[in-house]
C-alpha cells in the first residue's frame, strides 16, 4: 500500500511539474466551453415541440475538449518515452504495473476536475443563452439545473466520458509508445467511426456502428430528450466506451511488461 502511494505520490509531483499538461488541461476547458456557447448562441426553438435536447446542445464543446484530452493523456506516457525519463521512472518503481496503475490514477484524477469545470461551464453558459433564442418554459423547456435527475446524469455521465476518453489515450499511448503514431489512432477512434456510419447506406449497419463507436456510443450519455431513439442507451453507451478503454489499458499494460523500457 505504501509502495502505490509513493508511485502515486511521484506521478502526482511530475504531472504538476510538466507545465504544458496543466496549459493543455486548461485549454480543454477553455475550448469545451467556448464552443458549448458558440452552439448554444446557434439554436434555435421558434416555437412549443420544437424538439431540441437543451442538455446536449449545451455540452456540444465535448466533441472539440475530448480531443486535448485525448493529446494531454497520450503525452503523459510518450512525453517519457521520448526524452528517456521512462528509465528514470522505472528506476524508482521497478514494479511497472504499479507505476502503470499510479500513472493512471493520476490522470484520472486531473481529468476529472478538468471535465467537472467544462462541464459546468458549458451547462452555465446554456442556462444564459438557450432561453435567448426560445428554450424557454413557454416552448417546453426548464432552465437547466443540476436538480433535474436527466441533467444531472448527462452531466455526470460526460465528465465520466472525458476520464474514459483520457483512459483510452493513455493505454494506446502505453502500447504505441510514439506520440504522433498515438494521437493518430485515438483521434481516429474517436471521429472515424461518426463519418464511416454516415458514409455507410445501410440503415442497420450505420446503427450498428454507432453502437460500438467510442464517440456516439459515449456521447448517448449526454441525451436527455427522444431516448427511445437513440442507436444505444446513455449508460450502455458509456460502457461501450468503458470496454475500449478496459481493453486499451490491458494491452499497454501487458506490453508494458513484455517490452524492454
Amino acid at each position: 500500500m505504501r509502495y502505490a502511494l509513493y508511485a502515486v505520490r511521484a506521478e502526482w509531483t511530475k504531472l504538476r511539474s510538466a507545465g504544458g499538461t496543466g496549459r493543455l488541461l486548461l485549454l480543454a476547458v477553455v475550448l469545451t466551453v467556448a464552443l458549448s456557447a458558440a452552439a448554444a448562441e446557434a439554436a434555435r426553438c421558434p416555437g412549443a415541440g420544437c424538439g431540441g435536447d437543451a442538455v446536449r446542445i449545451s455540452l456540444t464543446g465535448v466533441t472539440l475538449g475530448q480531443a486535448v484530452v485525448a493529446i494531454t493523456a497520450v503525452l503523459t506516457v510518450s512525453g517519457e518515452y521520448g526524452s528517456g525519463m521512462i528509465r528514470t521512472t522505472f528506476a524508482a518503481v521497478p514494479h511497472r504495473i504499479a507505476a502503470f496503475g499510479a500513472k493512471a490514477a493520476v490522470l484520472t484524477g486531473a481529468v476529472l476536475a478538468t471535465g467537472t469545470a467544462a462541464v459546468l461551464g458549458s451547462l452555465l453558459a446554456g442556462r444564459y443563452l438557450l432561453p435567448g433564442r426560445g428554450f424557454t418554459e413557454a416552448n417546453g423547456h426548464l432552465p437547466l439545473s443540476l436538480a433535474d435527475g436527466p441533467t444531472l446524469r448527462a452531466a455526470a455521465g460526460t465528465v465520466l466520458y472525458f476520464a474514459l476518453v483520457a483512459l483510452l489515450s493513455f493505454g494506446i499511448a502505453t502500447a504505441v509508445r510514439e506520440a504522433a503514431t498515438a494521437i493518430g489512432a485515438v483521434l481516429g477512434l474517436l471521429y472515424l467511426f461518426p463519418i464511416v456510419a454516415h458514409v455507410v447506406g445501410d440503415p442497420e449497419w450505420q446503427r450498428h456502428l454507432q453502437q460500438i463507436a467510442p464517440m456516439t456510443a459515449g456521447l448517448a450519455v449526454q441525451a436527455t430528450t427522444h431516448l427511445d431513439k437513440l442507436p444505444i442507451g446513455p449508460w450502455a453507451g458509456l460502457g461501450v466506451l468503458a470496454a475500449w478503454a478496459a481493453a486499451a489499458l490491458l494491452t499497454g499494460g501487458l506490453l508494458l511488461r513484455l517490452r524492454d523500457a
